[in-house]
């Protein structure tokens, strides 16, 4: 399907609307930190608490899949639209208090993000089942998902940066103040506008079991991809500041992000026909070469070039993990699709906490490392069987691939 056709199969509102409601969820993580080392003077305490934000929101995404099935994106997207601005308030409001408050209402703010990414994941989902006569909309629908979350982890930092100057005497309040407006504005909208889940067939019920083995796995390689991101992160920004530089590090992260944008478009050209069984370990194996050359960067290879074709190794991967996961269960894609989503903060907060131990241990450079060791353990794990089972799943919009008839059935 092409991207025109993809514009003409729901309300076009939900492009413009979609990018703007996601936002939040790039801006919140540094707007956080600028706040909590603005209000205390520390940054130590700033990046624990940023950190156990992180691992709230991967909480928090798995209680959201828990619930969305059995109440229905619009409705837990709209509760959690509001909790969110209700939770950010909070934030700004305990700048008063003292670094418990603080903290609290940090992890407050984590645990009700709105999870607009994989719910917008899951409106896709819902749109296809109900349209069987448009195969490869899934597939396109994932391709812009992936360039549009990457596009808003650029706009997201710059437009936090931007406030934080701009907005002053009160710049660590600014970049929080806009994700409630946005929320508000776009986040709430796009709730409404979420598909309703098709009605399941006879052999289909909302309460069957979940596919454990599949559904670990793909939140085991979303935690991986998760990782990565935070390494990489604290890699860029470590070496930004061993330069003097330290301006230059948003701009490196930016480049992994413009990459994978890139990547994202591109991937919903690809043959129909290539088995997503193959997909997901060609695009295991091409992010492990990508992550293979970053050790290089800065020292051979420019920096810059070297995050830029990491970035295009990321989005074809994530949007096989994605993919994968619409066909786990597809009477409870919203399940499946928000608790693997969940998986990748929870990864992040692991491999930024583990870069800075590197980086004070043995030096910039040393983050760089982690990546490929990572990306290999991606590749290994294309090896389980889980994969089979999902492309054997009943989704309405998954094709039997060759070779795989007689595959095991979903855990």
């Amino acid at each position: 399907m092409s991207y025109r056709n993809l514009a003409r199969a729901t309300r076009f509102a939900v492009f413009p609307i979609g990018f703007f409601a996601r936002l939040p969820y790039a801006m919140t993580p540094l707007g956080t930190l600028l706040l909590l080392q603005h209000t205390t003077g520390s940054y130590a305490f700033a990046g624990a608490t940023a950190a156990a934000q992180s691992l709230a929101i991967g909480a928090g995404g798995i209680v959201v899949g828990r619930l969305a099935d059995r109440t229905g994106i619009r409705q837990l997207g709209l509760f959690m639209s509001v909790a969110n601005v209700i939770a950010l308030t909070g934030l700004l409001a305990a700048t008063v208090a003292g670094r418990p408050a603080l903290c609290a209402a940090a992890v407050l703010v984590g645990a009700t993000q709105p999870q607009v990414g994989p719910l917008i994941r899951v409106h896709w989902s819902y749109l296809a089942q109900s349209r069987p006569e448009e195969p490869g909309l899934v597939t396109t629908a994932l391709s812009y998902e992936a360039a549009a979350d990457e596009a808003s982890f650029i706009a997201g930092p710059a437009v936090v940066g931007i406030l934080a100057v701009a907005w002053a005497p009160v710049p660590a309040g600014a970049p929080l103040t806009a994700c409630i407006v946005l929320l508000l504005g776009a986040a709430v909208p796009m709730a409404l506008l979420y598909e309703t889940a098709p009605e399941p067939t006879p052999s289909q019920t909302s309460t069957s079991p979940l596919p454990r083995t599949g559904l670990a796995a793909m939140c085991a390689a979303m935690a991986i991809m998760g990782a990565i991101f935070g390494t990489i992160q604290v890699g860029v920004t470590a070496h930004a500041t061993a330069a003097d530089n330290p301006a230059a590090g948003g701009m490196l992260y930016a480049a992994l992000g413009a990459g994978s944008a890139l990547a994202g478009i591109a991937y919903a050209w690809l043959p129909p026909r290539v088995p997503l069984r193959t997909r997901y370990r060609l695009s295991a194996l091409g992010l492990l070469i990508a992550m293979i050359l970053l050790p290089a960067g800065g020292v051979r290879l420019p920096l810059v070039a070297v995050v830029l074709v990491a970035g295009i190794a990321v989005a074809p991967y994530l949007i096989t993990i994605y993919a994968i996961t619409e066909r786990l269960a597809p009477t409870r894609v919203a399940t499946t699709m928000t608790i693997v989503c969940g998986a990748g903060p929870v990864g992040t907060a692991a491999g930024q906490s583990l870069a800075g131990v590197l980086v004070e241990q043995f030096g910039h450079r040393a983050p760089f490392l982690l990546p490929p060791v990572l990306a290999a353990t991606a590749l290994a794990l294309t090896r389980t069987n889980p994969i089979t089972s999902a492309d054997q799943s009943s989704s309405p919009n998954a094709t039997v691939e060759p070779g795989t008839e007689h595959a095991t059935s979903k855990g």
